[in-house]
């Protein structure tokens, strides 16, 4: 069935200016920002007459500054009313035209992140650094109290030489979890930064830095995050000097923020190619355990699996909670001499409850149920990524648990795997 569509010409020239910049430029600008289904495009003439007697071709070296131009916009028509006295606004030379179209169809291919997008565009100015002579208890001290997870090391010139990571700081320290989880499980870490103030952070960092032009593409940056398993790129300018950080959230804050309502596009009958959902990108190797599980066949699962978590479900398969690292912490640190052996002794949380036999027996005897988290934020297996990517950068979640329609449990969403699927084939 067509659906009707407002057609708008704009007749002008190159000369026209709006606060000062190409009218044409600016037309564009406002119909992109607008984030509805319309397209704009802009023509350039070879030659032509204005009304007030001057005429404009490249014939005539001296008049070809001046050329013709059509800008076209084509949008549905119930978003004509808003966008038309806009662009009207804006017109202070020309002719504009609007009429209906009767369209036939529509098919639009969704982009998660647009082409010209550039890494300076959506990168953090102004990160944490440390030089190389600093000590590494001041990167366990700036990491421990952050919500960033890495720090840049820079030389004399201000170049990034490496990067400090949760990760290198749990490989050259007895601390077996990351800072920030053992200071919110009770933990002092003074014995920790102690251990460590003699060493600069030189010794310990991961180097050389992998990182990115400022002027790069944002799509090219994601695949190097992708294929190199990073977090987060230091960005340097042309002389190689740090000029800002680019992480996954500010990927996805750059999407929600320049991307249209995707879903509002399929309600008006456009074709729309490249459709993701949840369960196209989710992890599905979370493990699971009922509720009267014992907490010690959590502990087991946490250290032998990379996403850290395990579901609490019931005997329908509906999620009840998670139990994760965090509420571990929550567990050990109820016991005298848990806490000190994560400092002192490199220990999984399996070998530290061995250890302690009034702990082995005190997780044996707790279940799953008693200590799992029940706040959970989950999204549908049948929604689109659109609908995960706000939940995750409103709340700044690096997980989400993902649900079927009666609420049982079928994976889990990662900052990683949504990454992945925004990317996708052919993005980059």
């Amino acid at each position: 069935m067509p659906m009707t569509y407002t057609l708008a010409r704009i007749f002008t020239s190159e000369e026209s200016r709006y606060h000062g910049k190409p009218l044409y430029l600016e037309i564009v600008n406002l119909v992109k920002r607008q984030k509805i289904s319309a397209r704009c495009q802009v023509t350039r003439g070879i030659a032509g007459c204005y009304e007030n007697g001057e005429i404009a071709t490249q014939g005539i070296e001296v008049l070809s500054f001046n050329m013709p131009l059509e800008i076209i916009v084509i949008m549905p028509q119930q978003e004509s009313a808003r966008l038309l006295p806009l662009i009207e606004e804006m017109v202070d030379e020309g002719i504009m035209t609007v009429e209906e179209q009767d369209v036939h169809w529509h098919k639009c291919r969704k982009r998660m992140i647009p082409r010209q997008i550039r890494v300076r565009d959506v990168m953090t100015p102004g990160p944490r650094t440390l030089p190389l002579d600093a000590p590494a208890s001041e990167a366990m001290r700036i990491l421990g109290a952050a919500h960033f997870h890495g720090l840049p090391v820079l030389d004399g010139r201000n170049r990034p030489v490496g990067m400090v990571t949760h990760g290198d700081l749990l490989r050259h320290t007895a601390l077996p979890v990351k800072v920030g989880l053992f200071r919110a499980g009770g933990g002092a870490p003074g014995t920790a930064e102690d251990a460590l103030a003699g060493t600069p952070v030189a010794e310990l960092m991961s180097r050389p830095a992998v990182v990115v032009k400022e002027d790069e593409l944002l799509s090219r940056a994601v695949d190097l995050m992708l294929e190199r398993d990073l977090k987060r790129l230091p960005v340097v300018g042309g002389d190689g000097a740090l000029t800002g950080m680019l992480s996954r959230l500010d990927v996805f804050k750059t999407i929600m923020d320049r991307n249209p309502d995707w879903a509002t596009f399929g309600s008006q009958g456009i074709k729309l190619r490249d459709l993701t959902v949840v369960r196209d990108a989710m992890r599905t190797d979370t493990p699971v355990l009922p509720p009267s599980a014992p907490l010690w066949d959590a502990i087991k699962l946490i250290d032998t699996t990379s996403i850290k978590r395990v579901a609490v479900v019931g005997p329908e398969g509906q999620l009840l909670g998670l139990v994760s690292e965090r509420v571990l912490m929550a567990a050990f640190s109820a016991h005298q001499g848990g806490l000190l052996d994560l400092i002192v002794n490199k220990l999984s949380f399996t070998a530290l409850a061995r250890k302690h036999a009034e702990l082995t027996r005190a997780l044996r005897a707790s279940t799953v149920g008693e200590v799992m988290r029940t706040d959970l934020i989950s999204v549908r297996e049948d929604s689109l990524i659109d609908d995960a990517l706000l939940l995750m950068v409103e709340k700044q979640l690096k997980r989400i648990p993902v649900l079927d329609e009666g609420g049982g449990f079928r994976g889990m969403l990662t900052r990683d795997s949504l990454l992945r699927a925004i990317q996708g084939p052919g993005e980059g």
